[in-house]
C-alpha cells in the first residue's frame, strides 16, 4: 500500500486486498471487487463484514468508516433497480451518501492460501494442511495450497461428541449453535472444514478419507445419504461463523496500511435468531 504521509486511497486498499486475493481466482458466477467509491477517495478507516446489511452498515456509519470489505456480495444477482424503495438499494444509497466505499473478497477469499479456511482450520488448531477441493489445473486458482476447504490433523484425536462441543466452544457463538451427524463416540483425528456452504464437497471429503467434516448449510437429504454410506461424520455450524474467524486475518492485512485503522464487526448477520433443544436428563449425554 501506499508508504506516503497521505492517508492510502480505496485504490491502495484495493491494491493490497487485489494482491492476496486475484479476482481472477474468483468464481465466474462470482461478483468481487469494487461495487461504490471513488478510487481516489482516501481511507482512514475499514469496517470488515461478512454481510452487508443494514445492521453492518449501521455499524460502519456509527463508526465513522471511509471503506467496508465484506465477503460476501450485496449485488450477486442481477438487479434492475437500485431505488432507495427497495432492500439493497437502500443499502447502496446510504453509503454512496456517507461516502462509504464497499468492497468484495469471496470465491477469490475462499480459495487462497491463506484464506478462509486456514482462518476456520487454524481454530481448531489444524496442521498439514491441504487443500479439501483443489482448483481445476491450470484455472487462474490454481496453486500450492491453494483451493476451497482445508484438510488437516488436530492436535489430539476426539470423538464426535467431544469435537462438536470443542467446535461450539472455539467458533463464534450463534443461535444456531453446532450439530453433528454420526456416531458420537467416533474417534475424529483428521478433519477437513470449509468455511460457509459445504456440502457440495461431502463427495471431496469421503475421497480424502477424512474422520469428519465441518462446514455450514448442511442439507437433510444430503447429509443423511453421505453418513448412511459411511462417510466422514459430519459437523455443521452456522455459516457466519465459520466465515467470521478470516475478518480477522482480513484486519490484520489491511493494518499494514500507515494511517488506516481496521475495525471489525462481530454483529451476528446468521438470519437464525432462536434455538431451542430439548431438556436433556441429567445422567444421560445430550443427543449431539
Amino acid at each position: 500500500m501506499s508508504t506516503t504521509a497521505a492517508a492510502p486511497t480505496v485504490a491502495d486498499v484495493m491494491a493490497e486486498l487485489e494482491r492476496r486475493y486475484p479476482p481472477g481466482w474468483a468464481e465466474q458466477w462470482d461478483r468481487v471487487g469494487l461495487v461504490l467509491g471513488e478510487p481516489s477517495a482516501p481511507v482512514r478507516r475499514v469496517l470488515c463484514v461478512v454481510d452487508v446489511v443494514p445492521e453492518t452498515v449501521a455499524e460502519a456509519l456509527t463508526a465513522g468508516v471511509d471503506m467496508i470489505v465484506a465477503h460476501h456480495p450485496l449485488l450477486l444477482g442481477g438487479v434492475s433497480s437500485v431505488a432507495p424503495t427497495t432492500y439493497k438499494g437502500r443499502i447502496v444509497h446510504q453509503l454512496i451518501k456517507a461516502d462509504v466505499a464497499l468492497y468484495v473478497a469471496h470465491t477469490n477469499a475462499d480459495v487462497a492460501a491463506p484464506g478462509v479456511s486456514d482462518a476456520l482450520a487454524a481454530r481448531f488448531g489444524l496442521t498439514g494442511l491441504r487443500p479439501l477441493h483443489p482448483p481445476v489445473p491450470g484455472s487462474p486458482a490454481a496453486g500450492p495450497g491453494r483451493g476451497i476447504g482445508r484438510i488437516g490433523q488436530l492436535p489430539a484425536p476426539m470423538t464426535l461428541a467431544e469435537l462438536t462441543r470443542h467446535a461450539a466452544a472455539v467458533l463464534p457463538v450463534t443461535a444456531w449453535g453446532v450439530r453433528a451427524a454420526g456416531d458420537p463416540r467416533r474417534r475424529v483425528r483428521t478433519l477437513a472444514v470449509s468455511g460457509g456452504s459445504g456440502d457440495g464437497f461431502l463427495a471431496a471429503a469421503t475421497a480424502a478419507g477424512v474422520d469428519a467434516y465441518l462446514t455450514a448449510d448442511l442439507r437433510h437429504h444430503p447429509a443423511g445419504e453421505h453418513v448412511a454410506a459411511d462417510g466422514p461424520a459430519l459437523i455443521d455450524a452456522a455459516h457466519w461463523a465459520t466465515e467470521r474467524p478470516w475478518l480477522d486475518d482480513l484486519a490484520a492485512i489491511l493494518r499494514e496500511a500507515p494511517g488506516v485503522e481496521t475495525l471489525v464487526s462481530d454483529l451476528d448477520t446468521d438470519p437464525w435468531t432462536v434455538h431451542a433443544a430439548p431438556p436433556a436428563a441429567d445422567d444421560k449425554e445430550p443427543r449431539l
